[in-house]
């Protein structure tokens, strides 16, 4: 840095008051606020200027906001007064040297991290950063004995000689550990991470015992590779070697949280890595794990999954009491355990009622590429600050072998400089760690748990390690990195390195360390656990008992009417305004209807009828959680959950939730507007269900066809999670379906690919088509046994259509009908003139009767198939028989014909026919889009649709 001087100069001349570096600024303030005598006289010149400036509201003083002194110095840089006028003499010099000070200390606090000890592997020289230089601000070997105030700008002592200061900075921002925290805006959790930091200097200060235990948790993580590596040769289990010190950084976290109260931890990761935390951290027996290795395990689930993908849940004791742990069930989409982790310890925070996350804590373990290239993982932060979706803070680790998948160059892998950058968009501090200093993983780890408990935010432990072997154990990675793995097989392992020294240092006897791994490798060799103890007879007080929908049946039967009475108290409480609430004119004009639909002046819309349901369940003692984009409102204001006062201004009050006030013990409905997000939301709501069968956990997407952004979550864990892992689930998913001309974005919620996906009564796939079929089938999904997921096609049209209206008697009689037989009385009673049968489900329906009444025959009945599976072949059979004289069968529907239910029903309804029966198709040929964009087309389309159902049967017919 022997340029560092002209450097300075030149540095002089630009600015220091932009980027990284404004929080110089801030900080400078800081100090003058606390002692004005702390700083230069030239700043103290400068910010006493600024405190006789008058405010906005022409008040002079200190209480000054900070954004206004940065934007005051910017616009001097930009006019070029980068100088500040200061005293003359020796003064001068000595504030000068003041200021100087403070510059370094605030450069290390914005940028120490990039010249750290970071690298295991020290494949890349530490950088030049001449700000890291006291030349670089003009002070020389002359000043380091000079001693300066540094009580309001360094954490530690009141004053220190220069070398004492610059000393302590390096220690603590340049060694192992490298922090990032400057960008935080709130002042209190920057200044928190200031004294934890540089009053220890970040040294971790272990005792002998402590040490002792950390070496002990390097030779299990580095013992059960090296056993899997010689006994199972060649098989995938995503080693962790070279990041053995992810398994003390779980170690010291479970601890550390038991010590703070957490009595829940809920871990999501992906594979590198996994078999180790099950067995080390989680305490999976390891004849268990050896049994899924030689493909002995009991296989009792219809399809399973590789070991690596399995979950586990154990209990442990920690200086805090016991502590559940739960390793959430992961495929291979990386990061989309993220957000299922999140709603699954949303859901154990509401059980508990612990608002704040005190009790319970998410967990979320990251590769360096996934975290940087996923984009779930962008969407799972923008909500972790929102209220609906807010755990309390997450604790992320990322495993950072520097080489991602199979590259190991950043320029392919991201754009930022760390891969961690995307959690600054919600003020993440950040803790880089090198994975070869256990100890100091440790520290980062228990600064991490702190801060994520004192503020209940976001916070990452990037540890810094290599991956000895390839992606998986197939792999030869020096064919693609040649020199990063010369680097990785000259390295000794990190249990290697640690045990030596703690030799060096006394802690153990030279051959405590060989005698350790012995022990480990004997355990191994017997099955034993590998944590001990773990609390095989702990009762948790809030575990969830779901043996009630064990060994489930399918059955379409639920008892879901209720009585007239209870109708209309129901509706009473739901429609009844308070006095001091004033609802917008056509929010007032939704209520008074839905009075008269409660008295039964005027039939129930769609609205109603959901809205009824919803309360039935809130007063009989079922929470219900509903989100979406628009889910407060409807996105087609249908529903209107939330009624936002017109007459009041104050920001988050004048808010009133009739179905919050059903009765005084009823149980909670919350309605949440989400963050445009499906494929986040949609995981959170997953996990939420996953862990809470009482409830009606309901995802809505503003269009069916938005859900395109969230398939994952379907294919992944929505269709294959009961089948594949065993997990009973029963989120409700509203898909806005329907063709009225809306283009090719807002018509389709695809019912092809869940039709594709449904197999072994994995879900439910429905399209009610009346007020009282939605009643009775939101109230299905929770009074019936059976945890199942559950989608609903609904419709946009048909929620103020009068022909989809129903009476009250069909909601306190009755229930949900899979299939809807002839509404006309003239044909059922001659069902014997019958002489085509045109089978149907959605809004098509009512074209179909419309088009009818116009050919004014009486010769065609019309069924609607409400639920398309598990297909009602029982209730659709009887339909067909009711019809003896019925040659044809025409299935119609407003969708292309390779997309729909077509192609999978018409097996279905085969199967159902009577000899001699023809089956034929009606609806818009194939395409490769969901509908056409232009209305006119639309409607021509549609006219032809409707019109072939009533025609000859042409192209394709099926003879049974």
């Amino acid at each position: 840095m022997s340029d560092s001087s002209s450097l300075y100069k030149q540095y002089q001349g630009n600015t220091y008051l932009f980027g990284s570096n404004a929080p110089y600024v801030e900080e400078m303030y800081e100090s003058y606020l606390a002692d004005p005598n702390s700083i230069s006289d030239s700043w103290r010149e400068y910010f006493d200027a600024l405190q006789n400036t008058p405010g906005a509201d022409g008040s002079l003083g200190r209480d000054i906001a900070h954004q206004p002194v940065i934007n005051a110095f910017a616009e001097r840089a930009r006019q070029g007064h980068t100088q500040v006028v200061v005293a003359s003499g020796a003064d001068t010099e000595l504030g000068r040297k003041r200021t100087a000070v403070q510059q370094l200390i605030a450069a290390y606090r914005n940028i120490g991290q990039r010249w750290a000890d970071l690298d295991p592997l020290k494949r890349i020289p530490r950088p030049n950063i001449p700000e890291l230089d006291p030349a670089f601000y003009g002070l020389t070997n002359a000043d380091m004995e000079t001693v300066f105030n540094t009580s309001n700008t360094f954490f530690g002592k009141e004053s220190m000689p220069l070398r004492e200061l610059l000393n302590a900075l390096r220690e603590t921002y340049t060694t192992t550990i490298g922090a990032e925290y400057m960008y935080i805006t709130d002042q209190t959790e920057k200044r928190w991470w200031q004294e934890k930091l540089e009053s220890a200097r970040t040294n971790p200060r272990l005792n002998a015992e402590e040490k002792i235990h950390v070496l002990g948790r390097l030779t299990a993580a580095e013992g059960l590779e090296r056993f899997l590596h010689t006994k199972y040769v060649g098989q995938k289990r995503f080693s962790l070697e070279g990041g053995e010190s992810f398994i003390v950084a779980m170690d010291a976290l479970i601890n550390a949280a038991g010590e703070n109260g957490v009595q829940e931890v809920v871990i999501g990761m992906a594979h590198r890595g996994r078999l180790n935390v099950l067995v080390n951290t989680l305490g999976k027996m390891p004849k268990d794990l050896f049994a899924e290795f030689e493909h002995t395990a009991p296989e009792d689930l219809p399809a399973g999954d590789v070991k690596y993908h399995q979950g586990f849940s154990s209990d442990v004791p920690t200086p805090g009491g016991p502590m559940h742990l739960t390793l959430a069930f992961n495929p291979s989409h990386l990061e989309i355990v993220n957000p299922v982790v999140e709603g699954s310890v949303r859901s154990r925070m509401d059980r508990r009622n612990d608002p704040h996350g005190q009790q319970v804590l998410p967990v979320v373990v990251h590769g360096d590429a996934a975290i940087a290239g996923q984009g779930v993982v962008q969407e799972t932060l923008a909500m972790s600050q929102t209220r609906g979706y807010t755990t309390g803070g997450t604790v992320h680790f990322v495993i950072n072998n520097q080489i991602g998948f199979t590259t190991s160059d950043p320029r392919d892998t991201r754009s930022t400089y760390y891969c961690t950058d995307v959690v600054k968009m919600i003020e993440a501090p950040v803790l880089h760690v090198n994975a070869d200093d256990p100890e100091a993983v440790v520290l980062a780890t228990q600064l991490a748990l702190e801060y994520r408990m004192a503020f209940r935010r976001d916070v990452v432990v990037d540890i810094i390690c290599f991956r000895k072997l390839g992606h998986n154990e197939q792999d030869t990675p020096a064919l693609t990195q040649p020199l990063m793995y010369k680097k990785i097989s000259q390295h000794p392992g990190t249990r290697k390195l640690y045990a030596d020294k703690l030799v060096q240092q006394g802690v153990l006897q030279a051959e405590g360390p060989d005698e350790m791994a012995k022990a480990y490798r004997s355990a191994m060799e017997e099955g034993k656990h590998t944590v001990d103890p773990v609390l095989t007879n702990f009762k948790r007080q809030y575990a969830v008992d779901w043996s009630p929908y064990l060994n489930r049946k399918w059955t379409d039967e639920a008892d879901t009417a209720i009585p007239l009475t209870e109708w209309k108290r129901l509706a009473d409480r739901l429609t009844t305004l308070p006095e001091d609430v004033t609802p917008h004119q056509l929010v007032k004009k939704v209520y008074s209807d839905r009075a008269a639909m409660g008295r039964g002046e005027i039939p129930v819309d769609w609205g109603m009828g959901e809205s009824m349901a919803f309360a039935s369940l809130v007063a009989s003692g079922y929470p219900i959680r509903l989100s979406g984009e628009d889910s407060g409102r409807g996105t087609f204001s249908h529903r209107h959950s939330v009624i936002h006062d017109q007459k009041r201004e104050v920001y988050n009050e004048g808010v009133y939730i009739p179905l919050q006030n059903i009765a005084e013990n009823q149980a909670p409905y919350y309605v949440i507007d989400s963050i445009l997000s499906e494929e986040a939301v949609l995981g959170f709501e997953y996990g939420y269900a996953s862990n809470d069968p009482h409830s009606l956990v309901i995802w809505e997407a503003q269009f069916g066809d938005f859900l395109n952004g969230a398939q994952v979550v379907v294919d992944q864990f929505i269709a294959s999670g009961e089948v594949k892992w065993g997990r009973l689930n029963g989120l409700t998913m509203m898909l806005p379906h329907g063709y009225e001309g809306q283009g090719p974005e807002h018509s389709s919620a695809r019912i092809e690919r869940f039709m594709q996906l449904s197999a072994d009564t994995n879900m439910q796939v429905v399209q009610p088509t009346t007020a009282s079929q939605i009643f009775h089938l939101l109230r299905r999904q929770v009074v019936r046994p059976l945890r199942i997921p559950l989608v609903i096609f609904t419709p946009k049209s048909l929620l103020r259509n009068k022909d989809a209206t129903s009476p009250i008697s069909e909601f306190t009689e009755g229930t949900f009908r899979t299939v809807i037989g002839e509404q006309n009385s003239a044909i059922v009673a001659n069902a014997a003139k019958v002489k085509r049968i045109i089978a149907c489900s959605g809004k098509v329906y009512y074209d179909l009767v419309k088009k009818r009444e116009e050919l004014g025959g009486d010769d065609v009945a019309i069924i609607r198939v409400e639920q398309l599976y598990p297909f009602p072949h029982k209730a659709f059979a009887a339909e067909i028989k009711r019809y003896p004289n019925a040659k044809d069968i025409v299935w119609c529907q407003d969708e292309p014909q390779n997309q729909g239910a077509w192609f999978f029903v018409q097996h279905y309804i085969h199967e159902n026919m009577l000899d001699g029966q023809k089956l034929g198709y009606a609806g818009r040929a194939a395409s490769a889009s969901p509908a056409v964009g232009y209305a006119h087309l639309h409607q021509e389309q549609q006219k032809a649709l409707v019109a072939a159902a009533f025609a000859k049967l042409k192209g394709f017919v099926l003879t049974k």
